[in-house]
């Protein structure tokens, strides 16, 4: 079924399920309606230690802490408590990337702490998708089948979410979409319907494996083939839940938006004037901007940064029958946590802002989970000389994903392994060993909090450098590269001047050329080896072999104890004139 068709059969079969709208009462005057929305939360059940720079109504500058599931869900419930009519809204990458005490538990307590926040509609993100569908239909319907190498269910059982996962632009070999497309929530006096979706690149962001038989379709094409069937239900207004994005140069909740910008606009330029409102994600970026489209109308664009710092707190007047709601007003409210020491600085907690009081059911679930992943969290692991960063040098290399490299590299050459790259996205945190050199399980998994195998394949010279010039090329470009790090022994030089397809200007191993004829057996993960971030080369790589998991082979590494990697294995040979 191609996609088209699909829309059009979605649009009949919803328009059928609700053929039966609600008859209401008129209403002298507009419904106050409050919409709380997250994003990104990311399974960030303790405080993230993040702080965000504010001003105090004096005018100071202040840094406050924010963070920690308990003390969102006590946000939320709070800020709902003086409304009539509200709801609670996430825009995707609930689970994935998340720290070990909920990652150790396959995301089950980041479901069951959202449900405590209160969110009735999550639009699915790429990382909803990081262990495959199977497993996020399990996130949904709960249960304890085994998708993955970890086992369920390990704490106490899985209901699966009580929130409703929405994914109108994810369809499934059928043509149907892979969870409901679009809901609604009924106040009575009014109604309010939202479509949820991911960006259409989500299957080069995730493992192809894991999305595969999915087709990710067009964000807008998708949005207004769900206005019509949402109004015959009896929707009087449309809400937008989309993993997308935006930024801006502006404070977490300046309204004037300067130098507003991001793949999220042209999505919105193209959507129905039905949709006024547009709740959004993937950047981790906050912003409350009035986005004015090229035909006039006005969009309000939201966005609440990441791993639950902040909640927006969205009111509008609702009319029965679709007349245009009115935004009263909407704030990003900060999620105020507890204080904390950071590289030698204590941000405290700031009298100058609101801290909400946690909610006791969340902090149970939370204490519960860090204490089950405590001893596994603190288990010494090895030791480092030194610190490696995530801090990139004018080359684009750090040396964090050096350090991956070459761990992933010692652990396939049993396999016939010369060397390993590891994508820049796939190293998620600097490794600071402590004073005495050691490190810990949960500083690795922070690192690597994936779950990735490593896979070993063979490819040829030619198919190398066709490899290393999709860095900057097709899915990637110049200014977007997917840079991908090499372990010790491989070097590989880059022009950005050149042509795409021409970059590479020159790549050894062990001193020697790359030669095109010749046949190189290569490791990386799982994500890379079937293609993803925009790197299809990989696939067409022979003599497979699956290996070690990378956290496993980060462990293994520093058992004995490991230097710490230095840089000069990438060099852009036009760096220093940018400088």
């Amino acid at each position: 079924m191609t996609v088209g068709r699909f829309f059009a059969a979605a649009v009949a079969l919803l328009a059928s399920a609700c053929a039966t709208t609600p008859i209401r009462q008129g209403t002298s005057g507009p419904v106050e309606v409050q919409i709380l929305a997250i994003n990104d939360f990311h399974g960030a059940l303790e405080p993230p230690k993040l702080l965000v720079a504010a001003k105090s109504l004096d005018g100071r500058d202040v840094e406050v802490p924010v963070g920690g599931a308990a003390y969102l869900a006590g946000a939320a419930k709070a800020l709902r408590a003086a409304q009539a009519h509200s709801v609670t809204v996430s825009a995707g990458d609930t689970i994935g990337a998340t720290p070990l005490p909920s990652a150790l538990f396959l995301d089950e307590p980041a479901i069951d702490a959202l449900d405590l926040v209160g969110v009735e509609f999550n639009a699915i993100g790429n990382h909803e998708f990081d262990k495959g569908s199977d497993e996020l239909r399990r996130m949904q319907m709960g249960g304890c089948e085994k998708h993955t190498s970890r086992q369920p269910c390990r704490v106490q059982p899985f209901d699966g979410a009580g929130f409703r996962m929405l994914a109108a632009n994810v369809l499934t070999a059928d043509g149907r979409t892979l969870f409901p497309g679009t809901g609604i929530k009924d106040f009575g006096q009014v109604q309010l319907g939202f479509v949820g979706m991911t960006l259409k690149e989500t299957a080069t962001l995730v493992t192809p494996a894991g999305v595969k038989g999915l087709v990710f379709a067009d964000e807008a094409a998708a949005a207004n083939a769900a206005v019509a069937p949402l109004r015959a239900a009896g929707a009087d207004a449309i809400v937008l839940l989309i993993h997308q994005g935006a930024r801006q140069k502006g404070g977490y909740n300046d309204k004037s938006c300067p130098e507003l910008s991001g793949d999220l606009l042209p999505i919105v330029d193209r959507l129905d004037p039905a949709i006024r409102v547009v709740i959004s994600g993937h950047t981790h970026a906050s912003y409350v901007c009035t986005y004015r489209k090229p035909d006039g109308t006005n969009v309000l664009l939201t966005s609440a940064g990441r791993s639950g710092m902040m909640i927006t707190d969205i009111r509008l007047g609702l009319r029965a029958g679709g007349q245009v709601p009115e935004v009263r007003s909407v704030d990003n409210v900060l999620v105020q946590g507890e204080g904390f020491t950071a590289g030698g600085k204590q941000v405290a907690i700031s009298p100058a802002f609101r801290r909400f009081d946690p909610d006791p059911a969340a902090a149970a679930l939370v204490a519960r989970y860090v204490q089950a992943s405590q001893a596994e969290a603190q288990r010494v692991v090895g030791r480092l000389s030194a610190p490696v960063t995530k801090d990139a040098s004018p080359d684009r290399e750090f040396t964090a994903g050096n350090l991956v490299a070459d761990a992933q590299l010692a652990a396939t050459r049993r396999h016939g392994a010369q060397v390993a790259f590891i994508n820049s996205g796939g190293v998620r945190t600097d490794l600071v060993p402590g004073r005495d050199g050691t490190v810990t399980f949960g500083q690795i998994f922070a690192m690597q909090p994936f779950g990735n195998n490593l896979v070993v394949k063979t490819l040829d010279g030619a198919q190398l450098l066709r490899l290393l010039e999709q860095q900057f090329a097709g899915a990637n470009s110049a200014d977007d590269a997917a840079i991908l790090l090499p372990s010790a022994g491989f070097t590989f030089r880059y022009d950005l001047e050149r042509l795409a397809g021409q970059r590479i200007v020159g790549a050894t191993l062990d001193g020697r050329p790359i030669v095109p004829s010749t046949r190189y057996r290569v490791t990386t993960n799982n994500f890379l080896a079937s293609g993803g971030d925009g790197f299809t080369v990989l696939p067409e790589g022979t003599n497979t072999v699956d290996a070690d998991v990378d956290v496993d082979a980060l462990e293994a590494y520093l058992k004995a104890g490991a230097e710490a990697p230095g840089l000069g294995r990438i060099k852009d040979v036009n760096a220093a004139g940018r400088r």
